[in-house]
């Protein structure tokens, strides 16, 4: 038997009064995902062990069956795996976010959503100013900062802290003071950069600023095949999961189109993973869309994602004859912009019916046989 999992990051929330005390979920048209509850089996997933924090790092690590309290390091080394850069032993890596710093106050952790040849732009240029580092463009503003013979940082995450003043969040630790003048000497190279000139008369919000975070050293995992006895496949548009995918020895699939934002190829990467499971047994398939309509707080985009996450469900279900599973890997509520550790919803079709649910929710899947369980064990009883 074949396996597919859709993951809608982010895709839980809460009861919105703007939805008349729904949840996006559950205002959202949803048919194929309804039929999968129906037809299947619902349950509560806890993605986020005790002692972390709700990132998608932990939650999806652990939803592949990677204890992240047994191989987690930081995000920045699983993205720098994706990426192609190999870590020697005593180099640690961080997630780099190009961000808007407006009066000492984060306005905004993705600097506008800005574009990956924009943000490659300014960090070539930042690089020629820091040869004691290494940094490496990425996706839009999801970049990389290496620390050769680091010594680690304590760190928050930018999504965590717009709207706050940024002095109480800054890097503190071992690497802290290189951290700082890398981000000082970024503040100082963007300042009157062509490219944050253009954005700005353009109407957008300039990268003031790069922001180092979850640093570690390159981790270690048991392979995929070895763990299970299949081989998996993983398509996502963001190197972090591309990074799980490559240190747990699974093939990365890239989809043309595929953005990491809300307008992402939903329709090729169905195609995609249609056509992976041909020669796959299973397949891993990561869209980032309600995850950031999530930390915009705007219902309308988030609604609207997982309404094209639920077209996505519809061609896997129509071109598919195997196992599917749909869920989110964390909550990202609008009413805080950033992720909760809450249970997540799952749905589970292919694998027999319990005809305790009519429709696929927070609130339905809390009435689901599956009960509620620990995410590093769902991938044992999917393929059960």
């Amino acid at each position: 038997m074949k396996h597919i999992v859709v993951l809608g990051d982010g895709m839980a929330d809460e009861p919105l009064e703007e939805l008349g005390g729904r949840t996006p979920l559950e205002s959202a048209k949803t048919p194929n995902m309804d039929r999968m509850a129906a037809e299947g089996i619902c349950g509560m997933l806890r993605t986020i062990p005790d002692g972390f924090e709700a990132g998608s790092d932990i939650a999806n690590m652990a939803v592949l069956g990677y204890a992240p309290e047994n191989y987690y390091t930081g995000r920045g080394p699983l993205e720098a795996l994706s990426m192609g850069v190999n870590l020697a032993p005593d180099d640690v890596a961080y997630r780099c976010n190009l961000v808007t710093i407006a009066e000492n106050t984060m306005a905004d952790f993705s600097a506008g959503h800005i574009s990956s040849a924009e943000g490659k732009e300014l960090l070539d240029s930042l690089q020629q100013e820091l040869p004691d580092v290494m940094v490496r463009a990425g996706v839009s503003y999801r970049n990389l900062l290496v620390v050769h013979g680091g010594k680690g940082a304590s760190t928050t995450p930018p999504h965590d802290i717009v709207g706050h003043g940024i002095a109480p969040f800054l890097p503190k630790g071992g690497d802290a003071e290189l951290l700082h003048q890398c981000m000082e000497k970024s503040r100082k190279v963007f300042d009157q950069h062509p490219v944050n000139l253009a954005r700005v008369q353009s109407g957008k919000r300039p990268a003031t600023r790069i922001w180092p975070w979850s640093g570690g050293h390159k981790p270690a995992f048991p392979s995929f095949e070895k763990k299970y006895k299949k081989k998996g496949g993983i398509i996502s548009a963001v190197d972090l999961l591309n990074g799980i995918g490559r240190c747990a020895g699974m093939e990365v699939i890239t989809v043309p189109g595929a953005t990491g934002y809300l307008d992402t190829d939903y329709e090729a990467k169905a195609r995609y993973a249609l056509d992976a499971i041909r020669h796959l047994d299973f397949v891993y398939l990561h869209i980032e869309a309600p995850d950031e309509a999530g930390h915009l707080g705007s219902i309308e985009e988030k609604v609207r994602a997982i309404e094209r996450v639920d077209d996505v469900v519809g061609m896997i279900l129509e071109g598919f004859d195997g196992v599917v599973a749909v869920l989110p890997d964390h909550p990202t509520p609008i009413r805080i912009k950033t992720h909760s550790r809450d249970p997540v919803p799952f749905v589970i079709h292919g694998k027999g019916t319990d005809g305790k649910t009519r429709a696929y929710s927070e609130k339905d899947a809390r009435l689901g046989s599956a009960g509620t369980k620990n995410a590093t064990d769902f991938l044992d009883y999917l393929f059960s």
